[in-house]
């Protein structure tokens, strides 16, 4: 019998690339006031396109804009607007805005059938070196939002990247707190082992992370995460067919959204479902799309949620 290895079948939007934040290994981010918004004309257009595709999430993914600024109503509008659009257009959203208020969070859980919000490290260390000008990546902030999530019960996602200065111990701790939460509230579903890799537009030298550690790490993940969190690992990040292998055999469960851009690391392009099942398929394992909310979760949407949540179901049921 095969073993079962899954992904969600994704399209990622981007309302802004500006952020204010400047984390130095970034390869997303451009200055506030270089970029205009993108119209929800031109957004409908690209999902449009993907009618005949199997696309089941619409992940959301946008740069920072400051709590206090002046233009945070104008950008929470446009992120809470393409959800709905999303929605309306029979796909599931997922949104990774960054820090965002509680009521902001309350609103966005009516329209979007999982969020997350990356952990990245939990050491402060870190605000005095590849933080130190992203002052949206204070560890407290990230625990509170990780909290938040549990108490709105949102079906969340969360991470820690690797190769930014951290130790093993910085690791162990940052899994720790993933697993206390997760012990208290119930409402991770999986958590992003995602390594570093450098890129064409990143301000400093920081190399890639080195990718023979992912194993151990992946296995030290398993260990002390509870055994309901999925532990992921992004395969374009992975290229290594043979490594690849060793990583799901050291307890990686899940390979993320593949979608047609990987817009945090736009270097490396996602391999496609059929790439991946002839890497798969002959070591034993069975390649499975997924809903980006997993079946302990469903009974946590409202009702509008569950209903498109079950339509994209059928249709994915239909096609695999």
């Amino acid at each position: 019998m095969k073993s079962e290895i899954t992904y969600s079948p994704a399209y990622t939007v981007v309302p802004t690339y500006e952020c204010f934040n400047r984390c130095s290994y970034c390869n997303f981010r451009v200055d506030l006031g270089t970029e205009d918004f993108f119209s929800l004309e031109n957004i409908a257009k690209q999902l449009r396109s993907l009618e005949k595709h199997l696309v089941i999430e619409i992940l959301v993914v946008s740069g920072e804009v400051p709590l206090l600024s002046q233009n945070r109503a104008t950008w929470f509008a446009k992120i809470y607007k393409i959800c709905e659009l999303a929605l309306a257009m029979g796909f599931l959203p997922h949104t990774n805005a960054g820090i965002l208020s509680w009521q902001e969070m309350k609103q966005l859980r009516l329209v979007n059938v999982s969020m997350g919000l990356m952990l990245e490290q939990l050491n402060p260390k870190f605000m005095q070196t590849v933080h130190q000008y992203a002052p949206s990546k204070e560890p407290e902030l990230r625990l509170q939002q990780l909290e938040w999530a549990g108490k709105l019960k949102i079906p969340f996602t969360t991470g820690l990247l690797l190769g930014i200065g951290e130790t093993k111990l910085d690791i162990e701790e940052s899994l720790k707190a993933i697993a206390i939460l997760q012990n208290k509230w119930g409402h991770i579903q999986e958590v992003i082992l995602q390594p570093h890799s450098i890129g064409s537009q990143q301000q400093s030298d920081i190399p890639s992370f080195e990718l023979t550690h992912l194993p151990e790490i992946i296995a030290q993940a398993r260990k002390i995460l509870p055994e309901s969190i999925s532990i992921q690992i992004p395969p374009n990040l992975v290229p290594d067919p043979a490594f690849l292998l060793e990583c799901l055999a050291a307890g990686a469960t899940d390979l993320g959204g593949i979608s047609p851009k990987d817009e945090v690391n736009p270097d490396y392009p996602h391999p496609t479902y059929q790439s991946l099942s002839e890497i798969l398929q002959p070591a034993g394992w069975n390649l499975k799309p997924r809903l980006p909310v997993y079946p302990q979760y469903y009974s946590w949407l409202s009702p509008s949620l569950q209903k498109a949540m079950s339509a994209k179901k059928k249709a994915l049921i239909a096609q695999i």
